[in-house]
C-alpha cells in the first residue's frame, strides 16, 4: 500500500491511498466466498451454488462490499501509519476500483491541531475574600418573609415600599412604543399592572416618580430606558407614560416566627437562619468557584495560539446558537426579536465556539499528560445528576442517552471537569478586599 499526505489548509489534509491489484482481488475473491456459502439459487442447495453463477447473480453486491471492506481497512491503515489524529469523518473520493486493477482513492481528513502545550499550573486568579455574614442571613430572611407578603389596599398617598397598582400608555420619541418595537405590548400600554416601589422595579425611575400620589391621581411620567434594556429598540432612549394611580397596596410581611419557619421545613427560626446560612454558604462557594473557573480558563487559553479545525468549529458554533436562541426564548424573548438579532448571535456564537473549541484540545492533551481517567463509575455519577436535574427517572434517562449514543459525550463531561479541577487545585489565588 502506498500513502502520501499533503497539506491543504491548517488542520486540514489530502491522504492519497493506492493499493496494487493483488490485495483487491485477494478482497474480491474473500467477499465472493463468503457470500457463496450463503447464496441460495434455484438448483442447488444454500452454499452450494457454483462460483461463476454466484458471481454472475451477485456481482453488484460483492463489487459493493468488497469497495466497503477495502477502502476502510486502508484508510484506517494509512492514518496509523501516518500517526495522524483524526477530527470527524474523512471526505472520501475519486475512487478508482474494480476486479484486475490497482484501488486509488483520496480521503480529505481534518486533523487535531499541533501546538506547543502551555504551562497550566499556577495560573494567576484573584478572588474577593467574601464569606456570609450576620446582615447576610437577616436580609436572605427578609426576602423569605416578602415571598409570603399580604397586600392591603390602603386610602392613603403612596409612599417607598408599597406597590402602586396603574393604568398607564407610553410613548417614545412621541410615537406609541408598539410603533418602534412592536413585540413590546405591556410596555405600550397595561391595565391594573403592579409596581413595587422599589429601586430597579419595572423601569428605572417610573416607579419614584409616582410618591406621594393617591388613588385616583394621573401623573405624567419620563424614563430614561437604559443603555442595556432588554428591548433593543428602546435602548439609550427617552420614554413618556401618562400614569392613572387605580389603588395604592401596603406590603404587610408576616412575623418572624416558629410558625412561619415551618412553612419552610424548619422547627423553629433558628433552625430557619442555620438553613439559610448554609444555603448562602453553599452558593458563595459555588460563585467562587464560577469566578475562579472562569479566570483559569481565560488564562490558559491566553496562553497559546493555534489554528482550529474549520468543521469542529462549525458544529461548534450551531451548538452555540441552538443554545442562545433556547436561553432567549425561556426568558420570554419573542422569536421576532430574536430573529432581529440573528447576525449578533451568529456572531457571539462564533466567538465562543473557537473558545470552547481551542479549550477542548487544550483539555485533551492536558488529560493524557497527567494520565487522567474517568471510570465507569464516575460516568455513572454524573448520569444521576443530570437525571436529578432533568428530573427523569435514572433508567428512562440512560435509555434516551444510549439511544441519542451520548454515553461519549458524559464520558468528556468528566474527563473536562476533572482537567478544570486539576488546573483550579493547582491556581496560584490572590484574595482581595470584598467590593463596598
Amino acid at each position: 500500500m502506498n500513502v502520501s499526505v499533503e497539506n491543504l489548509a491548517p488542520c486540514k489534509k489530502l491522504v492519497r491511498v493506492e493499493l496494487d491489484v493483488t490485495a483487491v482481488d485477494a478482497a474480491f475473491d474473500e467477499v465472493t466466498k463468503s457470500i457463496q456459502k450463503q447464496a441460495s439459487l434455484p438448483g442447488f442447495r444454500p452454499g452450494k451454488a457454483p462460483r461463476d453463477m454466484v458471481i454472475k447473480k451477485f456481482e453488484a453486491e460483492i463489487k459493493d462490499e468488497a469497495k466497503r471492506k477495502l477502502i476502510g481497512e486502508s484508510y484506517r491503515k494509512a492514518i496509523d501509519e501516518q500517526k495522524l489524529q483524526i477530527v470527524g469523518y474523512p471526505d472520501i473520493e475519486e475512487v478508482q476500483f474494480g476486479r484486475g486493477q490497482a484501488l486509488q482513492f483520496t480521503a480529505t481528513v481534518e486533523t487535531a491541531p499541533e501546538f506547543q502545550m502551555p504551562e497550566y499550573k499556577g495560573l494567576p486568579a484573584t478572588l474577593e475574600a467574601k464569606s456570609v455574614t450576620d446582615a447576610d442571613v437577616e436580609k436572605a430572611l427578609e426576602m423569605l418573609r416578602a415571598q409570603q407578603a399580604d397586600y392591603k389596599t390602603v386610602t392613603r398617598p403612596l409612599s417607598n415600599g408599597d406597590v402602586a397598582v396603574v393604568n398607564y400608555t407610553g410613548t417614545c420619541e412621541g410615537k406609541a412604543i408598539t410603533e418602534l418595537a412592536p413585540t413590546a405590548k405591556g410596555l405600550n400600554e397595561q391595565k391594573n399592572f403592579w409596581v413595587e416601589t422599589t429601586e430597579g422595579s419595572f423601569i428605572p425611575g417610573f416607579a419614584a416618580q409616582l410618591i406621594g400620589a393617591a388613588a385616583g391621581d394621573k401623573r405624567t411620567v419620563n424614563v430614561d430606558f437604559p443603555a442595556d434594556f432588554v428591548t433593543p429598540q428602546l435602548q439609550g432612549k427617552k420614554g413618556v407614560y401618562e400614569v392613572e394611580l387605580v389603588e395604592v397596596k401596603e406590603k404587610v410581611l408576616p412575623e418572624l416566627s416558629d410558625e412561619f419557619a415551618k412553612k419552610y421545613g424548619a422547627e423553629n427560626v433558628e433552625k430557619l437562619r442555620a438553613g439559610v446560612r448554609v444555603d448562602l454558604e453553599n452558593e458563595l462557594k459555588h460563585s467562587r468557584k464560577k469566578v475562579l473557573r472562569g479566570q483559569v480558563v481565560k488564562a490558559l487559553l491566553e496562553k497559546v495560539n493555534f489554528d482550529l479545525p474549520e468543521t469542529a468549529v462549525a458544529n461548534e458554533t450551531r451548538n452555540v446558537v441552538y443554545d442562545l436562541v433556547r436561553q432567549n426564548t425561556q426568558r420570554g424573548i419573542a422569536r421576532e426579536l430574536i430573529e432581529q438579532q440573528k447576525d449578533e448571535i451568529y456572531a457571539i456564537a462564533a466567538g465562543n465556539a473557537k473558545e470552547r473549541v481551542k479549550l477542548a484540545f487544550l483539555v485533551g492533551r492536558i488529560a493524557e499528560q497527567e494520565k487522567i481517567q474517568v471510570s465507569q463509575e464516575d460516568v455513572l455519577k454524573r448520569a444521576q445528576q443530570l437525571a436529578m436535574i432533568y428530573q427523569m427517572p435514572f433508567e428512562q434517562f440512560v435509555k434516551d442517552l444510549q439511544k441519542r449514543n451520548g454515553v461519549n459525550e458524559l464520558y468528556e463531561q468528566v474527563m473536562h471537569e476533572k482537567v478544570l479541577d486539576l488546573i483550579e487545585q493547582n491556581a496560584v489565588i490572590t484574595e482581595t478586599a470584598p467590593a463596598k
